[in-house]
């Protein structure tokens, strides 16, 4: 809790007076006012997250948080929770879609074991120890030869086996619940002396939208059935079954919506704590981190329910299929910068969003001025 609290302390609204510099010199390039949209608002940001004239995106890292949950046991997933761990494996591999997908925007993978139900048997870096995991492709790019992509690490930060059936009991407890944040404090904290410059999230858990359901109904007010999709892909008489396990979890446990700790204890997840926690960290060490879809987004609705002023330095990869990730983003009030029907999870749709920050950086960075082109800035009619 100390490190909780330190953090919270820590974390700054940004300044206004550094948007409205970074917004004179993109009005002064060679464009009409405002024609680059929302790139330049990506720009703007960037300079008043980091307070830099001229901020760098060198280092970029997805956080991919896994673990598992109890409420599977109720049928609310298309897949058993052994898919989790085997999903786990093909990251490190390197043939899973955040895999291809970060290496195509340039940035690290970090897998973050938080609540596994498995035991590796391998130490705190499989990277290191290399162990044997055959490789899905021979030759090519990424390091499929050795079996694991050159932008991939396994980092094991377990704290707890799992989460409890929140059908029966509180998924976590708060001391579980804040150590799970407090992972992803440290995660944060780690990286950003490592010198990265921006910070994606990724989730990996069978069962997840479960959970994060519950707590989007929790904490927007909404019906369990207003923020409840389909998840993996399971059948309308499953969906109404999860709605019903749901609710159940939800008046059996009592979350209080005015505690956003007591909720992620009581029918959350490990990798949303985890989720969480990076958020804050990342305003904290004032890092843009981009959020992935709907898990991820549930993880920074914790986050800004126990400090709204992490919104500055958010933001929202895209608008995903699944019904409930659309009135979290309301409730933040975030706007998406893709929507592609994305529901994957992984930190897939960070990925694809990095681009185009990264875009709208180079735009204030590179293009030049009317001054630097000897171009007239003067409209006429």
């Amino acid at each position: 809790m100390d490190l909780l609290n330190a953090t919270l302390k820590n974390i700054k609204a940004v300044n206004g007076e550094w948007s409205d510099m970074a917004q004179k010199h993109l009005d002064n390039l060679t464009k009409p006012l405002g024609s680059l949209g929302r790139l330049e608002e990506f720009a703007r940001r960037l300079v008043a997250m980091t307070e830099n004239k001229k901020p760098m995106l060198d280092k970029k890292v997805i956080f991919t948080f896994a673990g598992d949950h109890g409420v599977t046991e109720e049928g609310v997933s298309a897949f058993p929770k052994e898919v989790t761990q085997q999903m786990v494996l093909n990251f490190l591999r390197g043939g899973a879609g955040i895999n291809v997908l970060a290496r195509h925007a340039g940035a690290d993978v970090i897998v973050v074991d938080i609540g596994v139900d498995f035991d590796w048997g391998l130490s705190q870096d499989l990277r290191a120890n290399n162990p044997p995991i055959p490789p899905l492709v021979k030759g090519g790019k990424g390091g499929f030869e050795s079996g694991l992509s050159p932008y991939t690490a396994f980092i094991s930060k377990k704290v707890i086996n799992g989460t409890k059936n929140f059908a029966k009991e509180p998924a976590m407890t708060r001391k579980e619940a804040i150590k799970c944040m407090e992972t992803g404090i440290e995660l944060a904290n780690g990286y950003a002396k490592k010198g990265f410059k921006l910070f994606g999230t990724g989730d990996m858990g069978i069962g997840n939208t479960t959970p994060s359901s519950a707590i989007a109904a929790v904490l927007t007010g909404r019906p369990v059935s207003e923020v409840t999709g389909k998840g993996t892909g399971i059948t309308d008489e499953s969906l109404q079954n999860k709605i019903k396990v749901i609710e159940k979890g939800i008046e059996l446990n009592k979350p209080n919506p005015e505690d956003a700790i007591d909720v992620l204890s009581k029918v959350g997840g490990a990798e949303i704590g985890g989720i969480a926690g990076l958020i804050l960290g990342a305003a904290s060490n004032r890092i843009p981190v981009v959020i992935d879809g709907f898990i991820s987004t549930t993880g920074a609705l914790i986050a800004y329910c126990i400090e709204p002023k992490v919104k500055d330095y958010m933001f929202a990869a895209h608008n995903s299929v699944e019904i409930g990730h659309k009135a979290i983003l309301e409730k933040i009030g975030l706007e998406p910068i893709l929507d592609l029907n994305l529901r994957l999870g992984e930190g897939t749709g960070a990925a694809l969003a990095m681009l185009m920050i990264e875009a709208g950086l180079k735009i204030y960075k590179e293009m030049a001025t009317f001054g630097e082109a000897g171009v007239s800035s003067e409209s006429k009619n």
